[in-house]
């Protein structure tokens, strides 16, 4: 079950037709108030279901074992990002060609849609652009593009895993820093940090920073034919309902950054330099059913520590600080500070 546990992460995805389908058979049956309910139901699915199973499921610290399927780990991220394309036509065709919608219907469309992509475009992404392939590395860079978020292939493995839990990380929390304090500050100091991570490589090549070679230009010329392209097909409503979903997306990714890393530091030496990123440096959390879904990123310790090992490998760490619950809960948890702080502080490492 471990080795095949991963095709859970299809669940992700499979919400948004779900619910687009629901609601279209309530809407046929002239009840458009249970409809417009219908467009919240990933959400509902995955911030009110999940957390209580994966609560009763338990934890997994077992590691997959060796000889699984490699061509299934191999395909699934690639799978899941061919899936996010089409999802992308599919709910703006649906956005476009229905006329019951409500306010908080379309609240319920958005957000569930911005979530879905977090997960199946960003958390895929994520795994994409590890790799040591460039046409899996490009895959993942394009994905992002889906969120206007293409910056975060850049600034994540070459300035966020190198400066992970230390105050030059934009994407690792203070302790007692809110969260509504650290999501604008994450989100406008990662796309600056991209440009200049950008801009410094090419540097070293002689080039200005506005070259063509700046891979941010090639990302973001990418997505602005994106939004012509949305504008052109499907209107005003449908660039709305992108631009919304990619703003959720966005949100959702820095929200977890802040889950993984909240309150951690790593210690700067005397040289000056900060010691190697270890295990003790990102929260792990071994919730079996969130994991398989989330392609193990809640094994977030090991993945710091072992960047380039793929997914499916990655190893619990017993000693590593341990969250309480699946990220599920704890990006609920994160949205209400008191309650994050109550549960949170008294977890921190005594040397933090």
């Amino acid at each position: 079950m471990k080795r095949f546990g991963f095709l859970f992460s299809l669940v992700i995805p499979a919400l948004m037709p779900f619910s687009l389908i629901t609601a279209v058979y309530l809407a046929e049956a002239q009840l458009i108030g249970w409809a417009n309910t219908a467009l919240w139901l990933p959400l509902i699915v995955l911030y009110v279901v999940l957390p209580f199973v994966d609560y009763a499921l338990g934890r997994d610290r077992r590691n997959t074992p060796v000889g699984g399927p490699p061509i299934v780990y191999t395909a699934l991220p690639v799978l899941c990002a061919l899936i996010q394309f089409a999802l992308l036509w599919y709910v703006l065709v649906f956005a476009v060609s229905t006329g019951w919608i409500s306010t908080a219907g379309w609240f319920g469309l958005v957000l569930s849609f911005g979530i879905v992509s977090g997960i199946n475009a960003i958390n895929v992404a994520h795994e994409l652009i590890h790799k040591k392939s460039r046409l899996q590395s490009w895959l993942g860079g394009l994905l992002l593009t889906t969120v206007a978020y293409a910056g975060f292939k850049i600034e994540h493995v070459r300035g966020h895993h190198v400066w992970v839990s230390t105050p030059k990380d934009p994407s690792s929390a203070d302790n007692g820093q809110t969260l509504y304090h650290f999501l604008p500050r994450s989100i406008w100091n990662n796309s600056q940090n991209a440009w200049r991570l950008e801009a410094k490589r090419l540097s070293i090549f002689k080039l200005p920073a506005w070259h063509w070679r700046n891979e941010m230009l090639w990302w973001y010329l990418i997505t602005a034919a994106l939004a012509v392209l949305v504008t052109w097909q499907f209107g005003i409503i449908g660039l709305a309902v992108w631009a919304g979903q990619a703003l959720m997306a966005i949100t959702s990714l820095e929200i977890i950054n802040y889950v993984e890393h909240y309150g951690l530091r790593r210690r700067q030496l005397e040289s000056g330099r900060f010691e190697r990123p270890s295990p003790q440096d990102s929260w792990n959390s071994d919730f079996w059913l969130s994991n398989q879904m989330l392609l193990h990123l809640q094994r977030h310790s090991d993945h710091h520590a072992n960047p380039r090992i793929a997914y499916q490998n990655l190893k619990s760490h017993a000693d590593a600080p341990q969250l309480p619950a699946g990220y599920a809960t704890m990006f609920l948890l994160a949205l209400v500070p008191p309650l994050w702080f109550k549960v949170m502080n008294h977890r921190l490492p005594s040397q933090t």
